[in-house]
């Protein structure tokens, strides 16, 4: 997702999917895939490079497992204290939060 319509899109009525550090906002869309949005604020974490850290980690996340998930529009909320979890830990959590968004797809 590209354009702050597309994000506006997915805040305007989520379903939310969160832990203290993250969380994944989704709304169903109208294509055939799912995309991914992603905001990381500076308030958060400081130095591009660990903000480019988390942000590459949940791409990749998102790229490898993307045929499971369904067609909805993704958007990835940074939240105090990402900084300081590790790359495994990081993933961990992101998988058990994109397990939740396919439950709740599964039940709509």
């Amino acid at each position: 997702m590209l354009t702050p319509e597309q994000f506006k899109f997915v805040f305007q009525q989520p379903v939310r999917a969160s832990r203290p550090e993250i969380t994944i906002l989704a709304r169903a869309n109208q294509l055939d895939s799912p995309r991914l949005g992603l905001t990381v604020a500076k308030k958060y974490l400081k130095r591009a490079h660990e903000r480019n850290r988390i942000k590459r980690l949940c791409r990749e996340y998102f790229r490898l497992n993307q045929h499971q998930l369904p067609a909805m529009d993704f958007v990835i909320v940074a939240r105090k204290g990402i900084g300081e979890l590790d790359n495994r830990t990081l993933t961990e959590i992101l998988d058990k939060l994109w397990q939740r968004h396919r439950r709740l797809a599964q039940k709509a």
